[in-house]
């Protein structure tokens, strides 16, 4: 089993801010009360950056200070944010950052890098997200039907979540040709020793 190191903890640490500073844009929907956010982006980029275990640990950093009381979630925090309306994607967002991240380990850098990265990170990120969210959300706030709780809490958001899995894939292909995943978490013996700065190009 790999050593947790204090490179990827801070990289943990990083992008829970991350998540934190993209919770704020958001969109609100008339018709739901699940808002459109960034936040699904930060948790593909965490799982495709940062690999399964410190991508999963940038998440719940930012669960365990919204449960904490902090205002983490776009302003809001405390337990009340997660027994919500949005509990559902919430705290299903461990498992997909986890899965990406696992997908990402296995993705060699080659030209079948961005569709890998784009399928794990819609197929995750996204569809693995929206069954709990939803089922959450129509048990919370007593919808009545299926049809109903999809067009709330799936349907709007399908479009904009392809994009952030487009976009992030996009980023990690990009950062991958600069900084392997090893590199950014020094896991191998290619990672910077200490006092070894990196490379100023490639």
């Amino acid at each position: 089993m790999k050593k947790w190191t204090i490179r990827g903890l801070i990289f943990s640490a990083l992008f829970a801010g991350v998540m934190i500073a993209l919770s704020f844009i958001k969109i609100y929907l008339p018709f739901s009360a699940v808002p459109i956010t960034l936040q699904t982006l930060a948790v593909m980029l965490a799982g495709a950056i940062l690999g399964a275990r410190y991508g999963t640990l940038a998440v719940l950093i930012v669960i365990g200070l919204a449960a904490a009381g902090f205002p983490v979630m776009g302003g809001n925090g405390g337990m009340a944010v997660l027994v919500g309306p949005t509990a559902g994607y919430i705290l299903s967002w461990p498992f997909a950052a986890f899965l990406i991240g696992l997908c990402a380990e296995r993705t060699q850098q080659n030209k079948y890098t961005f569709p890998k990265l784009l399928t794990a990170n819609f197929l995750f990120g996204a569809l693995l997200v929206y069954p709990g969210g939803v089922w959450w959300l129509a048990h919370s706030t007593g919808m009545d039907s299926l049809t109903k709780a999809l067009t709330a809490g799936m349907w709007p958001f399908i479009p904009g979540d392809l994009i952030k899995a487009v976009l992030c894939a996009g980023v990690v292909t990009a950062v991958r040709q600069v900084y392997p995943m090893e590199r950014i978490l020094n896991s191998d013996n290619g990672g910077w020793a200490e006092g070894e700065h990196p490379p100023l190009s490639r």
